[in-house]
């Protein structure tokens, strides 16, 4: 028997079913890499972002999570550069998908036992989403606008059910406004941090206190 189509187990039926000490045995998930790209590049570098936003609620496997990063992060290598965007997976699958283990063989009748203990083994595992969920993020330079758009339309093909791309107000994947970011890091209240960018605590010497030079303080 080979594995069954994923409308199987495509709504939330059930309660949350996580590997665990009692459910052993789960295959690994098919996405290991959850950040993409130039992921340390520096906050400043890339300030447009835009989503994968999920519309239904429902389960998303770890295969088709991985073939929507692999087809994004493809196109964006291809028109962009890879080291021109950074792609980062928001969801992980942890849900453990079971299935009832049926033998398709010649005399089968005789030998399967039908629907008894019918409990299934682990089969794979999947992300359970919901309406409004954030599933993944490109941030890039304002210039590359289009093509991560359309990057994000082309994975948006790996799932079933409705996304919708929306574009970000943020700057990069900080929580700060585009106008409010750039306000903040010119008096010295945020510095950047890698990819994100670290709010000033106002502690330490005024003379090291960038706020305090700036007469922020």
């Amino acid at each position: 028997m080979g594995r069954r189509p994923f409308r199987c187990y495509r709504y939330q039926k059930n309660k949350p079913y996580i590997k665990s000490r009692y459910c052993r045995g789960v295959p690994d998930s098919k996405i290991q890499i959850y950040d993409v790209g130039a992921k340390a590049a520096p906050v400043d570098l890339f300030p447009f972002v835009a989503h994968l936003v999920c519309d239904e609620k429902q389960q998303i496997s770890s295969e088709a999570l991985e073939a929507c990063r692999v087809a994004i992060n493809k196109y964006l290598t291809k028109n962009v550069g890879k080291e021109g965007y950074h792609i980062r997976v928001r969801v992980h699958p942890y849900h453990v998908i079971r299935a009832n283990k049926m033998l398709s063989c010649a005399g089968a009748d005789r030998l399967s036992s039908g629907m008894r203990h019918s409990y299934g083994k682990p089969i794979g595992v999947a992300a359970r989403v919901d309406i409004g969920q954030i599933l993944i993020s490109v941030r890039a330079k304002d210039a590359s606008e289009p093509h991560v758009i359309e990057a994000i339309r082309r994975g948006k093909f790996k799932f079933a059910g409705r996304q919708k791309i929306l574009k970000s107000l943020k700057w990069g994947f900080t929580k700060y406004s585009r106008e409010e970011y750039v306000a903040k890091r010119k008096n010295g209240e945020l510095t950047a941090d890698g990819n994100i960018v670290k709010v000033h605590n106002r502690r330490g010497p005024l003379e090291k206190s960038s706020l305090y030079l700036n007469g922020q303080a």
